[in-house]
């Protein structure tokens, strides 16, 4: 059989709950092949982040070549970069040779609190590679933080940040508000290049089990992608994944602080 495959670029998380390995759980939910490119090892767990050892540019840049030079990736999903060299040498491999979607999740601070990449990482990013993606998923702290400005405070201003973000990048942005103190529902907005905001909106779960659900979001809409689905039906089946893990995540007992999703339930995307 022809599996769809799905390219992680991404940092390692040692207790599995974010980071690559939560990018390869929800691409084996979705039932799809996954490869990797290790961007950063991180000494972690539930309780936050010990140490970050970036992985040197030109070794990531080889990974990213000989991904690219055999397997034939249907969409690529992109998260922590922790050094600017690193994102640039992605940016140039994926001029030269990417054909695939990309789902840009621009992590800056883990759930944890841990800052995860520097204002120089920030510039490039901007510079080099979001133009590149299909869609960047960020939250509102990383949104604010793109636009030098203080996070949305209502939906209406999700609304404005989303488009901003659009218009300055010349790409779809998923402006996520899990990080919203307002309402009982979590809503997301979907500003796309064609000019059309979507808004999807989900019922807040009060759960502390919440570590790697970006990473897991971005992953899960990239495999949709992957599968061929447009990008409004690979977010609501990405969303859809995300609530059910949440839910499940609740009866895992993984560490003593925020604990990760449950990528392993059983489920189905929408037809």
């Amino acid at each position: 059989m022809t599996r769809p495959i799905a390219l992680t670029i991404a940092g390692s998380d040692s207790s599995g709950g974010a980071g690559i390995q939560a990018d390869l759980k929800a691409f084996g939910a979705f039932k799809v092949y996954g490869a990797s490119v290790l961007t950063a090892l991180t000494a972690q767990n539930t309780r936050g982040v010990h140490a970050i050892h970036p992985v040197p540019a030109a070794f990531v840049a080889a990974q990213l070549s000989a991904v690219l030079d055999d397997l034939d990736v249907g969409a690529i999903k992109i998260g922590m970069l922790a050094q600017a060299p690193i994102i640039k040498g992605i940016a140039e491999g994926l001029r030269d040779k990417a054909k695939a979607p990309i789902v840009l999740d621009p992590v800056m601070v883990a759930t944890s609190g841990d800052v995860l990449i520097d204002e120089a990482a920030i510039a490039a990013l901007q510079s080099d590679l979001l133009f590149q993606a299909h869609l960047i998923t960020p939250n509102l702290p990383e949104a604010a933080r793109l636009l030098t400005t203080d996070p949305a405070t209502s939906t209406d201003e999700m609304v404005s940040q989303a488009e901003a973000l659009r218009d300055r990048h010349n790409t779809n942005v998923l402006l996520k508000g899990g990080h919203s103190a307002w309402g009982e529902d979590v809503v997301d907005v979907l500003a796309k290049r064609d000019g059309r905001t979507v808004q999807f909106t989900s019922v807040r779960l009060g759960t502390t089990h919440t570590h790697g659900t970006g990473c897991t979001l971005s992953a899960a809409i990239a495999a949709g992608l992957a599968h061929g689905k447009p990008l409004d039906a690979s977010v609501a089946d990405a969303k859809r994944y995300l609530f059910a893990a949440l839910e499940a995540g609740q009866r895992l007992r993984v560490g003593g602080g925020k604990g990760p999703v449950d990528h392993l339930i059983d489920w189905t995307p929408d037809a």
